[in-house]
C-alpha cells in the first residue's frame, strides 16, 4: 500500500483536472481514499476545470475496501456513505466529469464509473459488475439510484438484482461505458474527450445539467437518508450483538 498522501495525484493543465487513483493494488474506496478525492476535486472546482478521473492500468476501482467493516462502526459509516456522497457529488459536479477506465470496476468502482458524464473504457478481458447481490449483500437505495440513471432498462435489473457481470463491450451495451478503445489509448482518448468539454460553455453545462438531473439527485438524496438509517441500524444491531 503506497502512503496516504500517495493515493490521488492531481495535476491541472488546459483546463484538465487529472485526477489519478492509485494504491499500488485495486484501488479499494476507503475513507482516505474518498478523503484525498474529494481533496481534488475541491481544487478542480476552484480551478474551474474539467475532471479526468482515472486509475491504474487494468483496473479503475474494485470497489470498499472490506477490510474497513473490521475496523468499527464508525469507519465503516464513514466509508459507506462517503462513497455514496462522492457519486451523488460527481453527479452534479459544475464541470463535466470524464472517467478513463482502464480495467475492472466492481461495486463501488461502477457506482463511481456510473456517476460520471463520459466514460471511456478499455477493451480486454476486463470485469465490470455490481456485485452485491452475488457476495450477500442488499443493495443499497442510493446504489440502485445510480443505477437507475445510466443503465439501460433492459440491464438495470440483471445487473442490480442477479450481479451480472459485464465485459467492456456489454458494459458499452448496458450503459456503465459510453466509449470502448483499446487499453493502450484510453487515457488518450479520455483526455481528448475532456480538452474537447472544456471549450464548451461551462456555466451552461452546470445549469443544464442541475435541470436535467434535478430529478434524479432528489431521488438520490432521499436514498443516501434511507441508507444512512439503514447503516445506523446496522451498527446498531452490531454494536448489540443482535
Amino acid at each position: 500500500m503506497k502512503p496516504d498522501e500517495a493515493l490521488v495525484t492531481l495535476d491541472i493543465n488546459d483546463g484538465v483536472a487529472l485526477i489519478v487513483m492509485d494504491d499500488g493494488k485495486n484501488n479499494l474506496v476507503s475513507p482516505t481514499m474518498l478523503m484525498a478525492l474529494n481533496k481534488a476535486l475541491d481544487q478542480a472546482e476552484k480551478a474551474g476545470a474539467v475532471v479526468l478521473l482515472t486509475g491504474r492500468d487494468g483496473v479503475f476501482s474494485a470497489g470498499f475496501d472490506l477490510g474497513i467493516l473490521r475496523t468499527g462502526v464508525r469507519n465503516t459509516f464513514a466509508m459507506l456513505m462517503g462513497g455514496f456522497r462522492l457519486s451523488r457529488r460527481l453527479l452534479a459536479f459544475p464541470t463535466p466529469v470524464v472517467i478513463a477506465c482502464g480495467g475492472h470496476a466492481v461495486a463501488m468502482g461502477a457506482f463511481l464509473l456510473l456517476s460520471a458524464d463520459c466514460r471511456v473504457g478499455a477493451q480486454g478481458s476486463f470485469r465490470i459488475v455490481a456485485n452485491e447481490v452475488e457476495i450477500g449483500l442488499t443493495m443499497p437505495h442510493s446504489a440502485i439510484e445510480i443505477c437507475r440513471q445510466r443503465l439501460t432498462p433492459a440491464y438495470l435489473d440483471r445487473s442490480v438484482l442477479l450481479s451480472e457481470t459485464h465485459d467492456p463491450d456489454s458494459a458499452f451495451e448496458a450503459g456503465f461505458l459510453d466509449i470502448v478503445v483499446p487499453a493502450d489509448a484510453v487515457l488518450a482518448r479520455a483526455r481528448a474527450e475532456a480538452e474537447r468539454y472544456a471549450k464548451l460553455d461551462l456555466g451552461a453545462h452546470r445549469k443544464s445539467k442541475l435541470r436535467l438531473r434535478r430529478a434524479m439527485l432528489r431521488a438520490l438524496d432521499a436514498a443516501i437518508r434511507a441508507d444512512r438509517r439503514d447503516f445506523i441500524l446496522q451498527g446498531l444491531k452490531r454494536v448489540l450483538g443482535v
